[in-house]
């Protein structure tokens, strides 16, 4: 016989994730990047409201309007990155950029599903599902062909090799999107997903902006693999909240 239990919801995935927007509205507040002015205009909107939203997820009472914010900051955001794709879509860094900014956007749908009893939760854990296995296969596909750059990236002081670990996230990567788009061991692969991008903040992205920390670029590049690892990790405490036990007659 099987028997549907539920854990309390986790808010733990969403903290994070709200932290994460925040620090990098007030990078990209603080940043002046090289746009157009109607461009400009478009990111310091977002950026004011990522760093509105991530605050505002961090409590109770104000997550779902927080993630409301969240959501149209980041779907600003993804627009942005389609004129590039436009101008060239073989290139495929464009796309990668794209499913960046959808994987942030996904976390946001997430978070604000998990704040909403109107949703269900078997339904926002599907959901969830589909966009995260989707947006873990661009990021093994964008490694795929930048894999000299993605070996740079790697501390040389780890052993074995950079390469070693420039293939072996990729694989990985490939590995989460399989099994989280076919629902096999899904759990699994979604808290081993948010470890090793937490992992690439950590280990490529702090020191980095140790070493330099006048550049917004490796800034902006941790906060996002931190609002990466956010939305991972909201889609794991999303599973991990009903789990399906066989109890068997003694």
């Amino acid at each position: 016989m099987t028997a549907l239990t539920s854990t309390p919801k986790s808010k733990l995935g969403e903290h994070v994730f709200g932290v994460a927007a925040l620090a990098l509205g007030l990078i990209m507040l603080a940043s002046h990047d090289n746009h157009d002015g109607q461009q400009l205009r478009f990111t310091v909107y977002a950026a004011a409201a990522l760093t509105f939203g991530g605050a505002a997820i961090q409590f109770r009472r104000a997550a779902k309007t927080g993630a409301a914010v969240l959501g149209v900051a980041n779907l600003v955001l993804v627009l942005l990155t389609v004129p590039a794709i436009v101008a060239a879509p073989r290139i495929y860094n464009s796309w990668g950029n794209f499913f960046e900014q959808f994987c942030l956007l996904s976390g946001t749908v997430m978070a604000y599903g998990h704040s909403s009893s109107a949703w269900p939760r078997e339904t926002l854990q599907r959901i969830g599902r589909a966009l995260l296995g989707i947006c873990a296969a661009s990021f093994a596909l964008e490694q795929a062909f930048y894999l000299n750059a993605t070996a740079g990236l790697v501390p040389k002081w780890i052993p074995p090799t950079q390469m070693f670990w420039a293939v072996a996230t990729t694989v990985l990567f490939g590995l989460a999107a399989v099994a989280l788009l076919a629902n096999r061991m899904a759990l699994l692969a979604s808290r081993l997903l948010t470890t090793m991008v937490v992992g690439f903040g950590l280990l490529v992205w702090v020191p980095l902006v140790l070493a330099n920390v006048h550049s917004h670029t490796n800034w902006s590049e941790m906060a996002e693999s931190f609002e990466i690892a956010g939305a991972a990790w909201i889609l794991a405490d999303l599973l991990g909240e009903s789990r399906v036990h066989d109890h068997r007659p003694g």
